[in-house]
């Protein structure tokens, strides 16, 4: 640990939770430098949709560089690329009815949320963005901007502004009708709010703490973007590829968001890669207007049309994970039924799901590092760590779901005794 403490930042985060060195990773597991092997809920944030090491994957990528391909393109043409956009179309786009361009904006997913809000701005020629309570869309500044958590925002040291913060689904008491406050405030010259150029929302807030918005907030969400000429940017790097079951998070809805941010597991393999996508009539960008040196990262390009090829050619992968997410749910609702007295409750959809407890006491990370101590890793989220946060691969088989739900199971009663003691 020696070079870690002395080299590293003191930023550092999710090491100071698992203080091991990795080594090694398979499937749904990770190994540290002795052996131990962690059964993974944490899978890279949800970068790991499809495992660590996918052996299908990792062929395409050996194949491609040890063929001598190129690596690193900018935007330029390269087979790889026009690979990649041929099977996102065939697979993705068109049996949606999405008539999206795609834009490369760089490799990670705040590089795919800072597009998307520079290009509502220019393409509307308004500033204001309307974001979300507990909202997380990343940590450069204007991301950070419309991102909720307090601690991650004072870390930016300059104003962040040009944003309006509202209420998310459920976010007050269940009884003030959805955007009445937002309406009230559009139709008011006496408001102060300038209009907007687009709204940005998470259909299920990852960071935020397992949030989720029902089909029927975010078609209204969508019903109120067309009333008033507002662009609704769907911020699905967490939550797309596959989470919640569908491949964007808001198909449930049954809307078609005029932007839409992709990162994380679009690789397939942990791979940098992020993408913005949007309706034809918006793409006004001039060229280079916006760029990025690592914007073309073929390998990244080359996996990633693999796992759309492997895995969303049909329904059977995306079925799969629907019925592994009501599997877990059914075990979360056993362990909230069990500490009821601290407020636990299940959270999600698909393959991300949470256990919430009172905020008070800190419970869920007390959950957290149970599970690591008996061989599981998983986050917490929420505004004050409320949440144990799970995100398997989606490809983890139901005998390691179970596995690790009874892992949980323990450190839950181990940690809920911890706290009456």
């Amino acid at each position: 640990m020696e070079t870690f403490q002395r080299l590293e930042s003191e930023v550092r985060g999710y090491c100071r939770n698992w203080p091991v060195v990795f080594d090694k990773a398979v499937g749904s597991h990770v190994y540290d430098e002795s052996g131990k092997p962690y059964l993974d809920f944490f899978a890279g944030a949800g970068s790991l949709n499809y495992g660590h090491n996918n052996p299908e994957l990792k062929t395409s990528l050996i194949e491609y560089l040890t063929d001598d391909r190129i690596v690193h393109s900018l935007d330029a043409y390269s087979t790889a690329k026009r690979e990649f956009l041929k099977t996102f179309e065939d697979v993705i786009l068109k049996p949606r009815d999405l008539d999206y361009k795609v834009q490369f904006p760089g490799p990670a997913g705040n590089n795919a949320v800072e597009a998307a809000l520079k290009l509502a701005r220019k393409y509307t020629g308004r500033q204001t963005i309307i974001n979300f309570t507990n909202g997380f869309h990343g940590m450069t500044l204007g991301a950070l901007a419309v991102t909720g958590n307090s601690m991650k925002r004072g870390g930016a040291g300059v104003p962040l502004d040009h944003v309006a913060t509202m209420p998310f689904d459920n976010y007050l008491d269940g009884k003030t009708p959805d955007f009445l406050w937002l309406r009230s405030l559009l139709e008011d010259s006496g408001s102060g709010l300038d209009a907007p150029a687009a709204v940005i929302v998470e259909a299920i807030q990852g960071e935020g703490g397992i949030n989720v918005a029902s089909a029927e907030w975010l078609r209204g969400l969508s019903e109120l973007c067309q009333e008033y000429g507002i662009l609704l940017i769907l911020d699905d790097i967490q939550m797309g590829c596959g989470r919640t079951g569908k491949f964007f998070s808001f198909e449930e809805a049954g809307i078609t968001p005029d932007i839409v941010t992709l990162s994380k597991s679009i690789s397939g393999y942990g791979l940098p890669m992020a993408l913005t996508l949007f309706k034809r009539e918006l793409d006004v960008w001039e060229p280079g207007e916006h760029n990025g040196t690592f914007r073309g990262f073929n390998p990244a390009m080359v996996t990633g049309a693999e796992a759309l090829r492997r895995f969303w050619s049909d329904d059977a992968f995306s079925d799969a994970t629907r019925a592994k997410g009501d599997m877990v749910e059914a075990r979360l609702a056993e362990m909230a039924a069990e500490h009821a007295d601290f407020g636990a409750h299940v959270r999600g959809r698909g393959l991300a799901r949470g256990l919430a407890f009172d905020a008070e006491g800190g419970i869920a990370k007390k959950v957290a590092a149970e599970s690591f101590d008996r061989g599981l890793l998983l986050e917490t989220s929420g505004p004050e760590d409320e949440v144990a946060k799970l995100l398997p691969p989606l490809t983890a088989t139901e005998e390691e779901l179970t596995t690790g739900l009874d892992i949980m199971a323990d450190a839950a009663r181990a940690a809920v005794k911890g706290a009456k003691a």
